[in-house]
């Protein structure tokens, strides 16, 4: 008799709420886009990997992140139960959420977060560009917003959870400024710097706004709490794969992405395992020309002042 009480209050604590409660992970959906850029650029598959493993693998949390590869997923099941999507793509017409809007809204309105990552933040003005404000608080604007490759000193808003464990630290990417935002802005500024002339290696659109902003600091990630209790990114960064391998920058991006589901920042940030350079070229997207990646070093970061460029982006009149 006395085996057989034991035996029922083992399976009565197997099966009680609290254990339940304690097996669950929080679910992320992350998005990558479709084949894009040159080698080394834009590579979204491969990025997801990186992010994906460290939080599933490395970082410690009861989190799951199952990813999407090329675009928006065949069965939209897959958004059953996930806490937050994160979105790494080209945007416009190429953004995963391109006529599933109303669908991506069903989803905002029930409190899931949104993240988007690099081009993944720029949708047209109009309709989409309204979602976005909602969404994530502001989105990229073509004829407005701009896209220099540039070395940013990036600071980290100290008291923010998103920062962290993150010091400053420097940068070079296709940083985006000057973001259209909602009015009245409802967009907290996580990471900023200042662009300035001599830190720009490349021009990609340039446009007068965005000449004005030089030597003013610009927002290149931010982040909303919606009404509905959802919780919204927008991170600038991400056009280069080599940046993957710095801590910092890695590390600031899966903050973000657990503060969107809604989960508490670790008090020295997320942990993650250092990328390698072979980690770096695993899961490229196959392209014309591969290039091997090399690790992130001071050569990214000192490249010289491009040559200034007349006003230029898609869509322009002449």
């Amino acid at each position: 008799m006395t085996r057989h009480l034991i035996a029922l209050s083992v399976a009565l604590t197997v099966l009680s709420p609290v254990s339940v409660v304690a097996a669950e992970k929080t679910k992320v959906v992350l998005i990558a886009g479709q084949v894009s850029h040159p080698s080394g650029q834009h590579e979204f598959n491969a990025g997801c990997i990186i992010l994906a493993r460290a939080l599933n693998e490395q970082s410690g949390l009861p989190i799951h992140v199952e990813v999407v590869h090329n675009g928006w997923p065949k069965d939209e099941s897959v958004f059953e139960g996930a806490k937050a999507v994160i979105i790494y793509s080209d945007g416009n017409d190429r953004h995963p959420t391109k006529g599933h809007e109303e669908f991506m809204d069903s989803l905002i309105d029930r409190g899931v977060g949104l993240m988007c990552m690099h081009y993944a933040v720029e949708v047209p003005a109009g309709p989409r560009g309204e979602y976005f404000k909602k969404w994530i608080g502001g989105h990229y604007e073509a004829g407005f917003s701009c896209n220099p490759h540039w070395t940013a000193p990036l600071d980290p808003k100290s008291d923010h959870p998103i920062a962290r464990g993150i010091p400053a630290f420097p940068a070079n990417d296709e940083w985006y400024y000057n973001m259209r935002w909602a009015r009245p802005k409802s967009a907290i500024d996580i990471l900023t710097s200042v662009p300035a002339r001599d830190k720009i290696n490349r021009y990609i659109h340039w446009t007068p706004e965005g000449e004005k902003a030089l030597g003013s600091r610009q927002t290149l990630m931010w982040a909303i709490e919606r009404k509905d209790g959802g919780r919204g990114i927008g991170f600038t960064g991400g056009h280069w794969h080599r940046n993957w391998a710095i801590d910092d920058f890695r590390r600031v991006v899966l903050n973000a992405m657990i503060w969107t589901a809604g989960m508490e920042v670790p008090k020295n940030g997320v942990k993650s395992l250092p990328v390698t350079e072979k980690q770096l070229n695993e899961n490229l997207d196959k392209k014309r020309n591969m290039v091997h990646i090399n690790l992130p070093g001071d050569a990214d970061l000192n490249q010289g002042e491009a040559e200034p460029v007349d006003f230029r982006w898609p869509g322009k009149k002449k």
